[in-house]
């Protein structure tokens, strides 16, 4: 990819994550948030979209050559119920709920590596784009997996991340097993 096409897709994805951060939506409720994720999805060119898995959640296909090996990638899509603060132009429009855990930029990424993974192939098999409805309140894999995620798109390994911003720029930390996979609740 040359730094031109590089700069380009880095502007493109600003964009995108400042639109979804301008309009988020709490858990079972992305139905903006899922419409924009397909249509993107679909004017990259995937093989295969399906949308309101596990209720708002949306799959993504992407197939090249003949193999038969398939990994998934997942984000999360809700935002949280809070009021943001912030004098941003692309500020939560909706009162009460914004993306305060990073999800906005969690959905951008992903569409960044299906807009490049569809452009440039480089792989030989299936990829799942998995955009994850509910993650913040704990019920929406488990709705996608109801709604026969493994089943109806199944895949041989699955990975997803979540954002860091005490990590540098180009750098990402990982384990085996489980991580950041806590809840706790606490009154003031």
């Amino acid at each position: 990819m040359s730094e031109l096409d590089r700069e380009a897709l880095k502007q493109e994805m600003i964009f995108w994550r400042r639109d979804l951060h301008a309009h988020p939506e709490f858990g079972f409720e992305e139905k903006r948030t899922a419409a924009f994720v397909a249509a993107k999805l679909r004017e990259f060119g995937l093989d295969d979209v399906t949308e309101g898995v596990g209720g708002t959640g949306v799959v993504g296909t992407l197939k090249r050559g003949s193999g038969n090996r398939a990994i998934a990638l997942r984000a999360d899509m809700d935002a949280l119920r809070i009021t943001e603060q912030s004098e941003a132009p692309y500020r939560s429009g909706n009162p009460g709920i914004m993306h305060a855990c990073g999800h906005d930029g969690h959905t951008t990424m992903l569409l960044g590596a299906a807009k490049l993974l569809a452009e440039q192939g480089g792989f030989d098999g299936i990829v799942r784009f998995i955009f994850q409805p509910a993650e913040e309140w704990g019920r929406g894999a488990l709705a996608m997996l109801d709604d026969g995620l493994m089943r109806r798109f199944p895949f041989d390994e699955i990975f997803g991340l979540h954002n860091m911003p005490g990590l540098p720029i180009g750098y990402f930390e990982t384990r085996a097993g489980p991580i950041m996979s806590a809840e706790d609740i606490f009154e003031i």
